[in-house]
């Protein structure tokens, strides 16, 4: 009879819906995504630091090191303030029907309200899937910081990030990534897995307009602003190579296969475009560079986040050779010919990387090149949703981060002044020196 029950007891464990225990804690999935967590924090302090350091005058090291450093703890405060919320409240969201909870969550859960220690997020702790937001939230700031290196005021940088975090990234994050009624995933049907649009396109962007609108550094292009240690530089993208499996296999919030492939199309895309970049700038220069190898590995990395849930090993390979040649492309030629003074090519490489990954998500998802599958009907509708999404992105993060800089210039002013400017800013503005001069 105890047999029988066994029996009858599996048998109807085996005939319930495995959504039934989407809502059950896995401690598999919760220690893969406390693992990524801590990897994609570890791409800012101290990957994004040494990366963005290494590329400054030696006068600006410290102020860059301070920048990524400060923004970590800054955007920590604001994220669980108003951040969160704002990017993952699906008060008033309804599958299929747009009104503006498709475009912004609310204030319900300001400061966290309603988080205990028991709360879920699918299979893992909310907490977790909180804090692994946060490091998102964290970074993409940050990149931003790469194109107004050298110049712009402390105080300044502060405000802009403070209220840009809340304005844009919040609400883009909310469009793609809340659920059933967000805009870019529901009614566009657009595959943004890790963050091309989010992150990338989003920083991107907003670098570019705070670039041209803060000005050239004083000297540029006529003097020369070699990085004053490639080695700082290398360190600081193998450290961001390795964290961007949380970034990417984290996306998938469990520990599954959809994590597995993830990571295999990451590693595929960052060789690949390392190899482009390489080859294109030896065609053209006669000579390879150890900056253009990790900064086409950077290129790479961007370009395959959005497609990293969808794509296959193909589909990873013809992202990491587009991204390689698109993005030398973007951060040399398009650069030159434009005359803006985009100190550490956020723009080149985030802007540009994003959209060629986003762009070709699309594409790369067909099952015909080994991908998951298309999120819309069909390759037509996939890329028009594709294409809306990078295009709107564009336009709102441009527009308002050009708003925000405006404001910001006429609270605090946005640039150091000469006499700082030529200082470096590691004495004027922090009275603190990296290196002995």
């Amino acid at each position: 009879m105890k047999s029988l029950f066994s029996r009858l007891a599996v048998l109807a464990l085996l005939l319930v819906p495995s959504h039934a225990f989407a809502d059950e804690l896995n401690s598999g999935d919760t220690a893969w995504m406390l693992t990524s967590t801590a990897l994609v924090l570890f791409m800012t302090i101290p990957g994004l630091a040494l990366f963005y350091g290494g590329l400054v005058r030696v006068k600006n090291v410290l102020s860059v090191l301070m920048q990524c450093f400060a923004l970590t703890a800054l955007m920590t405060i604001i994220w669980i303030a108003v951040g969160y919320s704002i990017a993952f409240d699906t008060t008033g969201m309804e599958a299929g029907v747009m009104n503006f909870a498709s475009f912004a969550g609310g204030l319900k859960m300001a400061f966290l309200s309603g988080v205990t220690r028991d709360s879920l997020s699918g299979t893992i702790p909310e907490t977790v899937f909180i804090t692994f937001q946060m490091t998102f939230a964290i970074i993409t700031p940050a990149l931003i910081a790469g194109a107004f290196a050298e110049r712009m005021k402390f105080s300044a940088m502060l405000l802009f990030m403070a209220l840009w975090s809340i304005v844009v990234y919040a609400p883009v994050c909310h469009m793609a990534w809340s659920g059933d009624g967000s805009y870019f995933g529901d009614h566009l049907a657009a595959l943004d897995f890790a963050g091309g649009t989010v992150v990338h396109i989003n920083a991107g962007v907003a670098a570019l307009v705070a670039a041209i609108l803060i000005g050239k550094r004083q000297g540029y292009p006529q003097s020369p602003m070699p990085p004053h240690s490639l080695t700082l530089t290398v360190v600081g993208a193998s450290m961001l190579w390795v964290g961007w499996f949380g970034f990417n296999a984290g996306s998938a919030v469990a520990a599954d296969g959809n994590a597995g492939m993830a990571m295999l199309v990451t590693q595929i895309s960052t060789a690949a475009a390392t190899l482009a970049w390489m080859l294109v700038e030896w065609g053209k220069h006669g000579k390879p560079s150890i900056l253009g190898a990790v900064t086409g590995a950077v290129a790479g990395l961007v370009a395959i986040t959005p497609a990293s849930g969808s794509a296959g090993p193909m589909g990873a390979l013809i992202i990491g050779i587009a991204s390689g040649v698109i993005c030398f492309w973007g951060a040399t030629t398009l650069k030159q010919k434009l005359g803006y003074d985009d100190s550490l090519d956020a723009f080149g490489v985030h802007g540009i990387g994003g959209i060629v990954g986003a762009f070709l998500t699309g594409i790369c998802a067909s099952e015909s090149l080994g991908g998951a599958g298309l999120a819309a009907a069909s390759m037509g509708a996939q890329m028009k949703g594709q294409i809306i999404s990078i295009v709107f992105t564009l336009v709102y993060s441009g527009v308002l981060s050009l708003i925000l800089l405006k404001i910001v210039d006429a609270v605090v002013g946005l640039r150091v002044t000469q006499e700082d400017e030529v200082r470096g800013l590691d004495i004027s503005l922090h009275d603190e020196r990296g290196y002995d001069m």
